[in-house]
């Protein structure tokens, strides 16, 4: 396994984000939080460094980490096999501090695929061949590193949380994000779906930076079950971003 050197630009916005969203406290439904920037935090770490150095045309904005995706590897969207295979990331996973029975972490043991992650990732290595090609220009990254999981282990979304949970993790997510920017100066910063294009256009307004958005690839959506990568690909060409 190759080391990677720590990510010295990205570490204070990290260890900052973590700070501000420590306290934080979610009622019913939400039963258990993630965090895979703490326990997750080495394969994270190797995936900015690796492949977040320079400036980037655009950034793909996720929602928050799935639970068998970035909740198992710490890269977003992160499915196991494209993560471990293609992506050629590992580290260290360890255990959040209270565990849900039915959504064990077990970092790149973990025997599920993430459909949206094998979408994403899957579409990005069709188009762009090796990801050295594709981070060139690119890179994707979530707004919220947070999961929140009902009892039944069911997700449950940031944009589901009551307004007094919201406000104060939405406005440490942003001003994370602005941050991160200010490393990146994308030229797009692209919500992959509606929630995510809706907190960019808010955190990133007055920045400079356009906003667009592409269909989440969820199964869960019957227009991202049919034709995802053709409506991606259209909705790029719209925004007058180029692609292979």
């Amino acid at each position: 396994m190759i080391a990677y050197p720590a990510p010295a630009m990205f570490g204070p916005i990290l260890d900052d984000l973590v700070r501000e969203l420590r306290p934080l406290r979610f009622g019913p439904p939400v039963t258990h939080v993630y965090n895979p920037l703490q326990y997750a935090r080495e394969p994270h770490e190797r995936y900015l460094e690796r492949y977040g150095q320079g400036r980037k045309e655009a950034v793909f904005l996720g929602m928050n980490p799935g639970p068998f995706g970035m909740a198992q590897t710490g890269v977003p969207f992160g499915e196991v096999r494209i993560v471990r295979d293609w992506l050629k990331i590992e580290g260290k996973v360890g255990k959040p501090p209270v565990e849900h029975p039915k959504r064990p972490v077990q970092g790149f043991d973990c025997p599920r695929s993430e459909v949206s992650g094998s979408r994403i990732w899957g579409w990005v290595r069709d188009t762009f061949g090796t990801p050295e090609r594709f981070f060139e220009r690119f890179f994707v990254a979530n707004y919220c590193p947070l999961v929140f999981m009902e009892a039944s282990g069911r997700n449950l979304t940031p944009d589901k949380l009551p307004r007094a949970e919201r406000e104060p993790l939405f406005a440490a997510c942003d001003r994370a994000l602005r941050r991160m920017m200010e490393i990146w100066q994308p030229r797009w910063v692209i919500g992959v779906g509606n929630f995510a294009e809706a907190r960019a256009r808010e955190a990133l307004e007055g920045t400079g930076i356009s906003v667009g958005r592409i269909l989440h690839p969820s199964p869960a959506s019957p227009l991202a079950n049919n034709g995802w990568a053709e409506s991606v690909e259209a909705s790029l060409r719209e925004m007058g971003v180029q692609i292979p």
